[in-house]
């Protein structure tokens, strides 16, 4: 195509970021590939969850397997919680999990959103040993022992009932990783609205953890199997009251005003002073719902969402999860063979939210550039690329980007974003017309940003806690055809 202009484009917040979750006690890494294809849009961030406990015995291995012959009825029976295992810390592997995919994550041009349970007496050479392997990892969020006022994890079970220590806790790691990993903040999960008392609950032994950490976090599911995988949901199974089953079901209503009251409360016990408000898991659970009513229901809360006049004071929410062995699922695992996903009813509704503007990223247009440039890459919400618009004369055959450089890039075209990795030179951006061909003559621009190659930030600059940059010697060639080769 010939004269073609390029112009400089930042990428901002969106009005409600989503976040996506990627493995879990219940169910293995997706790798992020796969899942931009089958969602056509990267996140915000990717949710990872992991444990460390290395004062037990069986650290570094996976609980469930390291206690295989163990006699257990609940999910959270083990000594220690059954997620992926933190190799990092003072065991100092930074080339395993959850290294490895935090890397796939960056590089896909997302951030990491790790939620790491820890053994809340472990020394501060620990934490402190932990912040330093963050540190390449840009504007990252950690969500420490989450669900912390619940008594199912170990780390609850280890301050034998108090939790004002796992609020000190949070409180002394909050502070070790200002001071050596500035690039991270923080999510504090133990945040719900009693409705009896209208404060918090367990708000004086959370109180300086409240107003510690970056981010205010909730779990709410609108429905939720919690006897997974050791019973079956049935209704009224083992008891005529929700005390006394494995499972529950709530209204989105309910569940909306819970968590819009619940930052009132925590803006006001923070002095009137604004915090994020995120809500680190959410999903119906098809355990309890069918596939059909979980899909609703999710589409109803973020309804609710975009028709609320209070815009702004909800910032992110993570759907849990990509892959799920029970029906927790954008997927279910396959039984079968377990790299392999059985698409439920939730995964198209669920791309239809994400590809809707308020829960996309901003584009600003700025000024036309001559190359080289060099890119900024700070983040999935604060990153400046390149714009460049291009007239289509109808739907095409054949549309592809070729590149003789081994940049590392995401691109986005027709609401439909492409990864190039630094070995690719040709990108088919066809698929962007599949679902939405063009009906007639269009404009249409396409996007071109640079995140890490690596995942990692360079640690030498400057500003390399968070940012990393990129020089584009030039444009790629587009080839855009609009018949096939021959008729």
């Amino acid at each position: 195509m010939n004269d073609i202009k390029a112009y400089a484009v930042h990428m901002g917040a969106a009005k409600c970021a989503v976040d996506l979750g990627d493995g879990s006690e219940r169910g293995e890494y997706v790798n992020q590939d796969y899942i931009l294809h089958k969602l056509g849009r990267p996140h915000r961030g990717i949710s990872l969850m992991y444990c460390y406990y290395p004062l037990d015995k069986e650290f570094p291995q996976r609980v469930s397997e390291a206690c295989k012959d163990m006699d257990v009825s609940f999910a959270w029976d083990y000594p220690y919680d059954d997620y992926f295992t933190y190799k990092g810390g003072l065991i100092g592997d930074r080339e395993g999990e959850p290294f490895n995919y935090m890397r796939d994550v960056r590089r896909h041009g997302q951030e990491v959103v790790l939620t790491l349970t820890i053994d809340p007496n472990v020394t501060d050479d620990h934490l402190i040993a932990i912040a330093k392997d963050l540190r390449p990892f840009g504007r990252m969020l950690l969500r420490i022992n989450h669900e912390a006022t619940g008594n199912w994890f170990s780390f609850t079970k280890r301050v034998g009932g108090d939790y004002s220590k796992l609020g000190d806790f949070y409180c002394r790691f909050h502070n070790i990783l200002k001071e050596y990993a500035p690039n991270v903040k923080t999510i504090l999960c133990a945040c719900e609205i009693n409705d009896n008392s209208g404060k918090l609950v367990m708000e004086e032994q959370f109180l300086e953890a409240f107003k510690t950490t970056d981010v205010w976090s909730i779990d709410k599911y609108f429905a939720l199997h919690w006897g997974w995988p050791y019973d079956v949901a049935e209704r009224n199974k083992g008891g005529n009251t929700p005390s006394e089953t494995s499972h529950s079901r709530s209204k989105i209503k309910d569940v909306y005003d819970i968590t819009k009251r619940t930052y009132k409360r925590l803006t006001e016990i923070n002095g009137g002073v604004e915090k994020p408000m995120v809500m680190s898991e959410l999903n119906a659970d098809g355990d309890v719902t069918g596939p059909y009513d979980q899909a609703a229901m999710v589409k109803e809360f973020c309804d609710m969402l975009k028709a609320d006049p209070d815009e702004g004071w909800f910032n992110a929410f993570t759907m849990y999860q990509f892959r799920d062995r029970g029906r927790l699922g954008l997927e279910i695992e396959d039984p079968n063979y377990s790299d392999c996903g059985i698409e439920q009813p939730l995964m198209g509704v669920y791309k239809d939210i994400i590809h809707d503007d308020f829960f996309k990223p901003s584009m600003t247009r700025g000024e036309e550039l001559q190359f080289p440039v060099k890119l900024r890459w700070g983040g999935s919400e604060d990153a400046e690329g390149i714009e460049i618009p291009l007239h289509f004369d109808g739907n095409p055959h054949f549309c592809e980007v070729n590149f003789d450089d081994d940049s590392n890039l995401m691109m986005e075209i027709n609401g439909k974003w492409f990864y190039k990795s630094p070995k690719a030179k040709t990108i088919d951006l066809m698929s962007a017309f599949f679902e939405k061909p063009l009906e007639g003559a269009a404009d249409l621009t396409l996007r071109i940003f640079a995140p890490p190659a690596s995942g990692e930030n360079d640690l030498s600059l400057e500003d390399g806690l968070l940012n990393s940059y990129s020089t584009i010697e030039k444009l790629p060639d587009i080839r855009v055809r609009f018949e096939p080769v021959e008729l």
